[in-house]
């Protein structure tokens, strides 16, 4: 009853409610284009390197096979890994952002719609990340075999994106 239920203007509590607050709509609306395409950015170029690391693998190919050099290895197979699920969460997360750029912004889009995918959307984009200093270290194990040292420096030092980018969204998760 109280749904329904009107004021002295005439105007049922959504309708109030709408009304009242069709600036914070905007200004989310703007928020969620803004950051939608800027990750759709980084996910595209992340999308462009990871396909292109797929077939310029690490040593090149055999001249007389045509297969990578390194294949059987381990830490090609880590490699090849590494990069198909990188490829696979970057293009997931830009096809979740082209969804929010694509969203009609309605009010109730904002309940439920847009967080999840923009939850799903980052995500996905930091997995991509992951992986792909995933694929980058195991292209640094086998180019640089018996230089543990640089190997496990590399490694270690791969986490600082990570943790980077991790914190940079742990911002915006929180919101």
């Amino acid at each position: 009853m109280c749904k329904e239920a009107k004021n002295a203007d005439g105007l049922k509590p959504h309708e109030l409610f709408t009304k009242n607050h069709e600036q914070l709509v905007n200004e989310g609306r703007q928020w969620a284009k803004e950051t939608a395409s800027s990750f759709t950015i980084v996910g595209t170029l992340i999308i462009t390197i990871m396909f292109a690391a797929a077939f310029t693998v690490p040593g090149g190919n055999d001249q007389n096979k045509g297969t990578p050099i390194f294949l059987g290895k381990n830490a090609f197979s880590l490699f090849i890994i590494a990069d198909v699920l990188s490829l696979i969460a970057s293009t997931s997360s830009v096809l979740m952002f082209i969804g929010i750029l694509t969203s009609r912004y309605a009010e109730q889009d904002f309940l439920t719609s847009l967080p999840t995918k923009l939850l799903f959307g980052l995500f996905t984009i930091l997995l991509s990340v992951v992986f792909m200093m995933c694929a980058f270290c195991a292209a640094l194990a086998l180019m640089l075999k018996g230089y543990r040292w640089i190997i496990i420096a590399a490694i270690a030092s791969s986490v600082i994106p990570i943790l980077v980018f991790m914190f940079t969204l742990l911002r915006i998760f929180s919101e």
